[in-house]
């Protein structure tokens, strides 16, 4: 990416101008500025009032945009800067056209009291209002503080550069009110942010930011579902193969126990094997992300056996619920990836709420309306199971691993509450639960018996996986 005359480098990258971010953003000269108060003159232009508003194309799609400037009065928002973000918001939801907004704002324009206020609350409204019908994207690129951290909450992704931050409140209150010396970086950096889930994606800098947004909106339709009579398709892409081969059961050993990371199966199903991860560092016992196979969109949705052995904990619960809410607003099919135990247990997890979070998953598959395709890859017991997209809970196709395991728990804890007296008194207690654990799997937890009984569709060999999945997207998005 050229970067232009005008920007320049600081300690941690390239930091582009507020107009500069949206010209890096559309295609070449295809910016259109909306109620800026610029002059033509792009050498001798400023930012009316704060912010840059404009609408152009992403790869030949229509888009709005907007980006404040942090060097008129810190970027916060006055009456006049919010009638333009607002303007800018309404013609997008005209056009049924996504919105990209760069923000760095120090929040509400003090002189200007209850106006800059109301302009918060007319901006918050228009992002609800969107929130239905476009997608909303925010690039965090500076200090963003109050209503600038709100209104980028409001939106479908949030992607941070390294050198932004964003709080309700920032380190001079806090340490008023609260006595805590605290950083920018250490409140609400994308360090921070990136592990609480506000923000989904981090950018070394702003030129690196626009190429996540840019592809961001590759893997998005235009509108949602609902504006487009119940299909909204991204752009198909001619199909490539994975560079990470076709068969992805070499990245998963046979034992249960061992850990590996579900995101190089991933790679060995989705085109080029490219998956842009969302909210990597949250929840990292659950992956959520972006990909393509045989040319078309996909969630992905997957346990993570690297992380606490891929149980289902209240903060996956959550980070999986929201990505497949976000994926049914925006017709995009969805992909579950299953090698779970099932959920943690504890009084941590029930005091953290681990049935209403993991409930809000399972209405968030029950609900969508999306293609649905699960695959079990090793295991899947209990209510892990179920509420991974299961058959009985809406899935449109089932399919296994011949070598999965399915159950209402594992083998071993099975025969340990069916057999307990057998096994405490036997001359070898172990060498008997051992016996009596393989017994127990043939009959009742393999693949094969799932399959028998309905509760998986096929099994099907790890190297077809890909063309199986490919096959069923294609023929549900037809159906």
């Amino acid at each position: 990416m050229t970067v232009k005359a005008g920007s320049h480098r600081e300690e941690k990258g390239v930091v582009l101008g507020p107009r500069e971010r949206l010209e890096a953003l559309c295609d070449p000269g295809t910016l259109h500025l909306i109620r800026t108060g610029i002059e033509r003159d792009a050498e001798r232009s400023t930012p009316g009032d704060g912010v840059v508003g404009g609408a152009g194309t992403v790869d030949g799609r229509q888009v709005f945009c907007y980006a404040q400037d942090a060097a008129f009065m810190g970027g916060s928002l006055g009456e006049a800067q919010a009638d333009t973000i607002v303007r800018v918001l309404q013609m997008a939801g005209r056009a049924g056209a996504p919105v990209v907004a760069f923000v760095e704002s120090a929040g509400a324009r003090m002189d200007e009291g209850t106006a800059a206020l109301g302009g918060y609350g007319r901006i918050f409204l228009e992002n609800v209002r969107l929130s239905k019908r476009v997608p909303q994207i925010t690039v965090i690129t500076g200090t963003s503080a109050g209503g600038g951290s709100y209104s980028p909450a409001l939106t479908d992704l949030i992607i941070m550069t390294e050198r932004a931050s964003m709080f309700l409140t920032g380190p001079g209150v806090v340490r008023e009110v609260m006595g805590e010396d605290v950083s920018k970086e250490e409140l609400g950096g994308p360090r921070v942010h990136s592990g609480n889930g506000v923000c989904q994606l981090v950018a070394s800098d702003d030129a690196a930011a626009v190429g996540l947004a840019r592809e961001l909106l590759g893997y998005l339709p235009q509108r949602t579902a609902a504006l487009a009579n119940g299909s909204a398709p991204s752009a198909q892409l001619e199909s490539t193969e994975p560079a990470s081969g076709r068969d992805p059961s070499a990245c998963v050993p046979d034992e249960a126990r061992k850990v590996y990371d579900v995101r190089d199966v991933i790679r060995c199903l989705a085109d080029g094997s490219r998956l842009l991860e969302l909210s990597a560092g949250w929840a990292r016992n659950m992956v959520t992300g972006f990909g393509r196979i045989d040319g078309r969109p996909v969630g992905f949705v997957a346990n993570q056996p690297r992380y606490l052995g891929g149980v289902i904990d209240s903060a996956a619960s959550e980070k999986a619920a929201r990505f497949v809410r976000h994926c049914d607003t925006y017709g995009i099919p969805l992909v579950v990836l299953v090698d779970t135990p099932g959920f943690l247990p504890g009084t941590r997890q029930e005091a953290a709420g681990v049935i209403r979070h993991g409930a809000g998953l399972l209405r968030a598959f029950a609900a969508a309306t999306v293609p649905k395709i699960t695959l079990v890859l090793r295991k899947g017991f209990g209510g892990g199971y179920i509420t991974m997209n299961s058959k009985d809970l809406g899935a449109d196709l089932v399919l296994a691993w011949p070598g999965a395991e399915i159950g209402v728990v594992g083998p071993s804890q099975a025969v340990t509450f069916i057999h307990r007296e057998q096994i405490a008194n036997a001359d070898d207690p172990e060498a008997e639960r051992k016996q009596l654990a393989t017994e127990y799997a043939e009959h009742h937890s393999t693949a094969a018996v799932a399959a028998r009984s309905g509760s998986i569709d096929e099994l099907v060999e790890p190297a077809e996986t890909r063309d199986r999945l490919a096959w069923a997207l294609a023929t549900l998005e037809r159906s």
